[in-house]
């Protein structure tokens, strides 16, 4: 028998229901119906047994860069998109790593400083190395 993940837990400082609204609203999944602003764990659901985000109130801030984190690859956007919607949520760019042929990513921080990435997105163009290049 093995374990299975059953929750990723985000510390908070702040309000734990603010926090999960945030991820809510970037990963468009829902806040469980069991909780309300106020209470000190709040949890995103998601479909068919993946791991929830468990949002827990804690009093000490956090110090150090995570040493985890999420790297989203934007589905039916481009990744200047999805960092344009994540700052419209309350996220803020640490960081921006895109490389001239449009790899790379960004890295950014939720309202809390949780960092995550943004990958190339799904309608971000392929380049072609080759062409990249500058001849002599």
């Amino acid at each position: 028998m093995k374990p299975r993940i059953r929750h990723i837990t985000f510390d908070c400082t702040g309000e734990p229901y603010e926090l999960a609204r945030f991820w809510s609203e970037l990963l468009g999944h829902p806040i469980s119906d069991e909780d309300k602003p106020g209470d000190p764990e709040v949890l995103i659901e998601f479909p068919n047994g993946a791991p929830g985000l468990l949002f827990v109130s804690v009093e000490e801030g956090k110090t150090t860069k995570n040493r985890i984190h999420f790297d989203l690859q934007p589905t039916g956007r481009t990744r200047s998109e999805e960092v344009e919607r994540a700052v419209s949520l309350g996220a803020r760019v640490l960081t921006d790593r895109t490389l001239p042929n449009g790899r790379g990513w960004v890295v950014m921080a939720d309202p809390e400083g949780n960092e995550f990435c943004v990958e190339r997105g799904e309608l971000d163009p392929v380049r072609d190395p080759v062409q990249d290049r500058v001849e002599d």
